[in-house]
């Protein structure tokens, strides 16, 4: 296993993967990978490429940190494409490259109060975080997901977390759930700090409310990214300003005011300057 020369700063790294394991399906794979000499904070990423790629895929893949620990470095996928599909097909043993921490993660007070909001595989950055966090009870967490819960790593989190997960199967069920993300953030504004990472389409809901109501609220952006370190432009969000800039160098992680989701809230003057 090759090592970074300055721990703690972004680093490229050739890792080994130690074990893959799948959760419910082979469609969600824990993926455990040679612990680097570094720690990250949690909404932070990192880019892979195993070695047997060559020309075809060329890009490699982001993904959440997950968790680390003293024994792994631990990502969470599921298959989606052909890329996702061959790094699942991967064995211990076998290599990859992998280069991180990277971008900005969730900026918080651990004596504060957390209401974390994610949806389907938002829920990876979390792992870690409410593995680790120094008091759990302080933390409310609400989960939404549409393929069985039991592929998702909520079993794991510590019990003095007040946890709730809604699966939505129908129209109605995504309706449900944001009565419940309404319900949620109004009665949580205040009193502490929200967390968000998801696909858009739940985000535009979480920050439509966080705008709304004026939470305290980060969300954590899942735009697609090719490099990682803001070469390609790729991943460009459009910030309140006017201005447009890499989700992968300035985020992922953003404050909920900060970036444009939906342009109907922009116009409705619903970000706060």
């Amino acid at each position: 296993m090759k090592q970074e020369i300055n721990p703690g700063s972004p680093s490229c790294l050739n890792l080994e993967i130690q074990a893959i394991t799948y959760a419910g399906s082979r469609d969600f794979v824990h993926i455990y990978l040679d612990p680097p000499r570094w720690e990250y904070m949690a909404g932070q990423f990192v880019m892979i490429r195993p070695d047997g790629w060559v020309n075809d895929p060329i890009w490699p893949r982001p993904f959440s940190i997950c968790e680390k620990t003293d024994d792994s470095l631990r990502l969470f996928v599921q298959v989606v494409g052909r890329g996702t599909s061959l790094i699942s097909q991967l064995q211990p043993g076998n290599s990859i490259d992998l280069w991180g921490p990277l971008g900005n993660g969730f900026v918080f007070d651990p004596q504060d109060r957390l209401l974390i909001l994610a949806g389907g595989m938002g829920i990876a950055p979390f792992v870690g975080l409410c593995k680790k966090h120094p008091h759990p009870e302080q933390i409310s967490f609400l989960f939404g997901h549409r393929m069985d819960i039991e592929s998702y790593p909520l079993a794991e989190f510590p019990p003095e977390i007040d946890s709730e997960h809604l699966k939505q199967e129908t129209t109605a069920d995504i309706q449900g759930f944001q009565g419940v993300l309404k319900t949620r953030i109004q009665n949580f504004s205040g009193r502490g700090m929200i967390l968000a990472c998801g696909p858009t389409p739940f985000l535009k809901v979480v920050q439509q409310y966080s705008l709304e109501f004026e939470a305290n609220t980060l969300i954590s952006l899942e735009n697609k990214m090719a490099c990682g370190v803001g070469a390609c432009l790729g991943c460009v969000a459009q910030t309140t300003s006017g201005d447009y800039v890499q989700t992968c160098t300035r985020g992922p992680v953003f404050r909920a005011d900060e970036v444009v989701l939906d342009e109907q809230l922009l116009n409705q003057k619903a970000y706060r300057k």
